[in-house]
């Protein structure tokens, strides 16, 4: 059963961005470069932000949907803060998992569920896809577990779409630009947690 979230709140502070010096900012620089980026809203580019929340723990992520931003939690209550994509309305799952695994170039499956909803688009791909940038899961995938030890069969992954950042488009899952997960994924660590937060605007 997956722990309930408490003392949720809506952040709209944390769409603001927050300048800090250079030196701190700079730890971006090496793998996040802005000028590469896929042409979406500069808001969406990782950004180090103060989150205001000395509660949550260094190397937790925290997903706010409605703001459709990812936060990598660092020391002192600052965070590292990614653009994301989540999943529709009736198929987003909030609650707080734990990353029991990652892959580069994963390998993917449908769920039968999704092959029951849209046949036509997924029951091509029963058997499976390769990794490779063809995949729906892009270049990464970080893979959430619940507290019984289950694959939720949700992930935060990479995208093959990276026009669909800002938006609620997938089957649950939250997605990055392949450039993105590939710098989350290096600094997120298997046992982390992560806090799916509810959506409180019905999108």
């Amino acid at each position: 059963m997956q722990r309930k979230l408490v003392g949720y709140i809506k952040m709209k502070g944390f769409s603001r961005r927050v300048f800090v010096s250079t030196s701190a900012a700079s730890m971006l620089a090496p793998t996040i470069g802005a000028a590469s980026q896929p042409s979406f809203p500069e808001r969406f580019l990782p950004q180090l932000v103060n989150a205001r929340r000395t509660d949550w723990l260094p190397g937790d992520l925290h997903l706010v949907p409605d703001d459709f931003f990812l936060y990598f939690m660092l020391e002192e209550g600052m965070a590292i803060r990614y653009g994301v994509g989540v999943g529709r309305k009736d198929l987003y799952e909030s609650g707080v998992f734990t990353v029991a695994r990652k892959a580069k170039w994963p390998w993917w499956r449908p769920t039968n569920a999704m092959i029951q909803r849209e046949p036509n688009k997924y029951a091509r791909f029963r058997n499976g896809l390769k990794g490779g940038p063809n995949n729906p899961l892009g270049a990464r995938a970080i893979y959430l577990y619940d507290d019984d030890g289950r694959d939720t069969y949700l992930r935060i992954h990479g995208t093959n779409a990276p026009e669909t950042i800002g938006s609620a488009v997938s089957n649950g899952c939250a997605r990055l630009t392949n450039k993105h997960v590939k710098d989350l994924y290096d600094r997120v660590a298997i046992g982390a947690r992560v806090y799916l937060y509810p959506k409180l605007n019905g999108i």
